[in-house]
């Protein structure tokens, strides 16, 4: 929750692949106050059934700038694992995940909310500020 002094973030994944929410994928939350500053870890979530991370941290105070870490890579293996299982015939010979990892990296303002979803496909991915 955002105060008057601080921020607040949020995300969900879509898997625009599968046209559901990216359910188990891991997610970092960092921040610094300043460019020029160092990043502070501030812990981390990983996604709900419904895509959602409902428990990052909150941004201390004088946050400027937010990076999100999206662990894709395991969603993805265990995604092929279970198609291969499915359907070996239909195995992909490619290198595996291509994006094995999303950074985010955002700048704050005190007081405002930011939602951030990430649209997810194996070789490809979009963000943007939501509501």
């Amino acid at each position: 929750m955002s105060t008057s002094a601080t921020a607040s973030v949020s995300t969900h994944i879509l898997d625009t692949s599968a046209g559901r929410p990216a359910e188990g994928v891991a997610v970092r939350l960092s921040a610094r106050s300043g460019r020029a500053a160092d990043w502070q870890a501030l812990g981390g979530s990983a996604t709900d059934a419904d895509g959602r991370c409902k428990d990052l941290p909150a941004l201390p105070e004088g946050t400027t700038h937010v990076r999100l870490d999206f662990a894709v890579e395991p969603y993805f293996a265990t995604k092929q694992a279970d198609a291969q299982q499915d359907a070996p015939a239909n195995r992909d010979s490619g290198p595996g995940v291509f994006f094995p990892e999303v950074t985010v990296t955002f700048a704050v303002t005190p007081g405002e909310h930011y939602h951030v979803p990430l649209l997810l496909n194996p070789f490809g991915y979009s963000v943007y500020r939501g509501s």
